[in-house]
């Protein structure tokens, strides 16, 4: 990807070599504005913002990763690490590239919400080494990328993408791009209504139906990831094997594939590598948002 001298966002808060330590609460309300993103009717459904919840939390740690998320998950004990990330060097360059990256999803979704007459909300995005406080509970490596909806924040410890290269074998910088548009399309859905509506709702379903819900929204996430891509492409900013080290990451980082048959479909919170895939492909092929529409029969 052409990131080299290019804008980089302001909304970035490098905490990396800061520890653990606290920080402040809720931000302000949810917005209520909706896209016509696909889906038929009102409102969505469901998030899980973790992108490896179930090969890193529920299958790792043990922990319910919906619960962090949502905001429901109070303060969350640091869990010990099954993954040392390699020397600290380059991560400077990759925040620099973190900073462009997320500039690019600002000029996208402040263009598609202007459209449809509301306003976009660049969420924050959080650079941490090891762990910090979220407004979501502990944000730690573990956990992988995650968009907290309690505080607006997308929160990376740039290590990530060590493990992201070498223990998914998902390389290349626009995999570490993929990841990052991803999270942002979280940050979309809440200021879509859609996480708002999956917290009020979430009460009244079984754990099962919480997670084919969720299944549908980091699917939504992957395609609008795609969108990203799409207007990346546009944008004359894409080098060859750029979409390729996309669409490994998606399929490294499936559910099935990341617990190799160990866990039942019914507790997959992402989807499959060939869901993930797909509709990574269909945003990126599209460019449109109506198209992700992952509400509407089968995935």
């Amino acid at each position: 990807m052409k990131w080299q001298g290019r804008e980089r966002s302001s909304n970035i808060e490098d905490r990396r070599g800061q520890g653990g330590g606290g920080f402040g609460g809720n931000l302000g309300g949810l917005g209520t504005g909706r896209i016509p993103m696909g889906r038929a009717g009102g409102g969505g459904l469901g998030l899980i913002g973790i992108i490896v919840v179930l090969g890193i939390i529920w299958f790792v740690t043990g922990q319910n990763p919906l619960d962090m998320v949502t905001g429901n998950g109070g303060s969350v004990a640091p869990q010990s690490q099954q993954w040392s990330p390699s020397s600290n060097a380059g991560q400077d360059e990759l925040a620099g590239f973190v900073g462009v990256v997320v500039k690019d999803t600002e000029n996208l979704w402040t263009d598609v919400f202007k459209q449809n007459n509301l306003t976009y909300r660049p969420p924050k995005v959080v650079l941490f080494s090891d762990a910090t406080q979220s407004a979501c509970g502990v944000a730690q490596s573990a956990s992988g990328p995650f968009y907290c909806p309690n505080d607006k924040s997308v929160y990376i410890d740039l290590a990530f993408y060590d493990q992201l290269r070498q223990q998914f074998g998902a390389p290349g910088d626009f995999a570490q791009a993929y990841v990052i548009a991803h999270e942002i399309g979280h940050a979309v859905q809440d200021q879509t209504g859609i996480l708002p509506e999956f917290n009020q709702k979430r009460g009244s379903m079984s754990q099962e139906q919480q997670n084919a819900y969720s299944v549908k929204v980091e699917l939504q996430a992957d395609c609008y990831a795609g969108v990203w891509a799409n207007y990346v492409n546009r944008e004359n900013y894409l080098e060859q094997g750029d979409v390729e080290e996309a669409i490994k990451a998606a399929n490294q980082i499936g559910d099935d594939t990341l617990t190799r048959g160990q866990v039942s479909s019914r507790n997959f919170t992402h989807g499959t590598s060939e869901q993930r895939m797909a509709w990574l492909k269909k945003g990126m092929q599209t460019g449109d948002v109506s198209q992700c529409d992952t509400f509407q029969g089968s995935n």
